[in-house]
């Protein structure tokens, strides 16, 4: 039986394969930071591969900045860091579909990629907007000043990168980029083919944002700079410049091209389309021929078969069209000028096309329903619930699941939910927060709400609560629950990754590879992560002759982490015919142990992958 790795992918490791497949010639060998020979890309060789000309000199179009190849590398970089569940943080756990997670969205992001690669319809963003006071996330990306800046009491214990980025910062724009950069390109790998992102920003980073998204979505994907406004006037103390600022962006990008903004249904009544004259091809609407954008000279005339009136004009239908139409007695003959009858079944799409314009979304009803929601919490600039609304029902399908991985104080699952509440939908939400420390003077600090996680959960509850409270009859099946996940270090102690650092004292210290605080369920989720498998879907546990077996979505994977296992329990799970199967690799006294479960599963169960932890 193979083991599980309980390691993130190795994206560089994949994409050498990849492109050896492609150029061969490109594959070289070289020395890694271990000192082990390992495969690797010549990148010289590659280029002139992928050029008709002699590749000579460096000059070209790009977009950059100082620490830029950091944040690719960073990307690619696999962690051996799981998620562990927090039953007692979490709401309706065995039930609900909806996840929330504590950590470095980061490392999330990379832990996440395989159990949920291109099943994301929609992810939504609100990141720092690096005004100046921005908390920027804990990473690592100034490697190349490491020195410098551990002096300047940039780096925790931890090496992790934590402090303001203030303008007087030299990579005030840098850090910012390498900060999101790297997060966007795992996020991709999340999204389904029909999929999109949408990214809150303003001024400060709004070109740099766009720059970064065509290289990592594509400049084909981009589908508009959403301009909504936060503010109906003008009012206030007024700049120096006397321009008051009143909108911000959402930065939308499709997966591959597949993506459709679901807008309101068509209506004859509302789009004015009717049938005065009962015509067999049903509602039309009147509709201009004439073009105003051809030059005089493209004039051509059209005669009323009916009166032998004729009309000169630069028109916006060929000539041969405009006959056509004039045959299949489409065209409105008007004393001034002449016009069409535009069929609503000829309509493209079912529903009115969205503008990129949103207009107003004024956040003090949403700063005035969270104050009384959570009186203890001040919420700083909340984004506004029908902002969040409106763009969860333009963008996702009524059962999809929706990803935020900068979630602040959720309020994409409060619209979520309520959007279903309204509609009958059952998205899914995933979000991810950084577990940032509340100020320790503040209110929600004295409350009890230490971090902004704790504020973002207490959030979900009370408003779940209050959807159903205010809707009894049509929300009773609505999940208002969250499983809660909080990033941690490996479930495996260091041996599993380093067996041959295994001394002799250590062989008798030994007792398992697993560290000993962990518990079945720390065990089975780390599994299904590992597997690539959804931790939101549902799982059930069966106690059997001393063990307990788990069964997750009715056999996606079924588990049994007890110690001496018996020969009864692995021909039970074999019976369910599971598609994957694990067990403690010390559930088994001797060898021979192993090979009596591998050969049970082979009888009972022939396509079931088994391993063990």
């Amino acid at each position: 039986m193979d083991k599980l790795k309980f390691e993130t992918p190795d994206m560089v490791a994949g994409n050498i394969e990849k492109i050896g497949a492609l150029f061969p010639a490109a594959i070289t060998e070289m020395r890694g930071e271990d000192g082990q020979i390992k495969k690797g890309i010549n990148f010289e060789v590659l280029k002139q591969l992928l050029s008709r000309d002699v590749v000579d000199g460096d000059e070209c179009y790009e977009f950059t900045w100082v620490g830029k190849k950091v944040a690719i590398a960073e990307a690619a970089r696999p962690i051996t860091k799981t998620l562990r569940p927090v039953k007692e943080d979490s709401r309706d756990w065995d039930t609900t579909q909806n996840l929330y997670i504590e950590g470095d969205n980061l490392e999330v992001l990379k832990i996440l990629q395989e159990s949920y690669l291109g099943k994301v319809k929609m992810i939504y963003i609100d990141p720092p907007y690096n005004t100046g006071h921005d908390f920027i996330y804990r990473d690592k990306f100034q490697r190349s000043q490491q020195e410098e800046n551990e002096r300047m009491g940039m780096y925790d214990e931890e090496e992790n990168q934590m402090f303001e980025n203030t303008e007087s910062n030299g990579r005030f724009h840098s850090d910012w980029c390498s900060m999101l950069y790297s997060r966007l390109i795992i996020a991709k790998n999340f999204l389904s083919d029909d999929g999109a992102i949408f990214v809150s920003i303003d001024e400060n980073e709004l070109s740099n944002l766009i720059n970064m998204m065509n290289e990592i979505f594509g400049r084909e994907n981009f589908i508009d700079a959403i301009v909504w406004d936060k503010k109906a006037s003008a009012k206030g103390v007024p700049p120096r410049n006397m321009m008051v600022n009143v909108h911000e962006y959402i930065v939308a990008y499709q997966r591959n091209g597949n993506f459709k903004f679901v807008g309101e249904k068509r209506s004859a009544e509302a789009d004015g389309f009717k049938n005065p004259d009962k015509d067999p091809r049903g509602p039309w609407r009147e509709s201009n021929i004439k073009s105003t954008t051809k030059a005089p000279e493209e004039a051509f005339t059209i005669v009323d078969p009916n009166t032998g009136k004729e009309y000169t004009n630069t028109w916006a239908f060929s000539k041969e069209s405009l006959e056509r139409m004039i045959r299949e007695g489409r065209i409105l003959w008007k004393d001034s000028l002449p016009k069409q009858k535009e069929y609503m079944f000829e309509m493209s799409n079912e529903n009115k096309a969205i503008k990129s314009d949103w207009g107003v979304f004024d956040a003090q009803s949403t700063t005035v329903f969270l104050k009384n929601l959570i009186p203890e919490v001040h919420f700083d600039n909340p984004k506004p619930i029908n902002l969040m609304k409106y763009l969860i029902s333009v963008t996702s399908s009524p059962d999809c699941i929706i990803l935020d991985f900068f979630s602040g104080s959720a309020t994409t699952a409060h619209a979520a939910m309520q959007l279903n509440a309204e509609d009958g939908g059952h998205r899914k939400f995933i979000l991810v927060q950084l577990p940032e420390s509340c100020d320790e003077k503040s209110d929600a600090y004295k409350a009890g709400y230490k971090t902004i996680c704790e504020i973002g959960k207490e959030r979900i509850r009370r408003v779940g609560n209050k959807i159903k409270e205010d809707n009894p009859l049509s929300t009773q099946n609505l999940d208002i629950g969250f499983r809660v996940f909080r990033v941690d270090e490996s479930n495996m102690k260091d041996v599993y990754y380093q067996p041959e650092e295994l001394d002799q004292q250590s062989m008798f210290d030994l007792v398992s590879n697993i560290k000993d605080d962990r518990t079945d369920l720390d065990l089975l989720y780390a599994c299904l992560l590992d597997w690539g498998v959804e931790i939101h879907l549902p799982h059930t546990s069966t106690d059997l002759d001393g063990c307990t077996v788990h069964n997750v979505d009715n056999g996606a994977l079924m588990a049994c982490f007890s110690p001496n296992v018996p020969r009864s329990v692995v021909e039970y799970m074999a019976k369910q015919q599971p598609l994957r199967a694990v067990f403690r690799d010390n559930s088994f006294a001797a060898d021979d142990a192993k090979i009596n479960v591998t050969e049970i599963f082979k009888n009972l169960s022939p396509d079931t992958k088994v391993k063990v932890i």
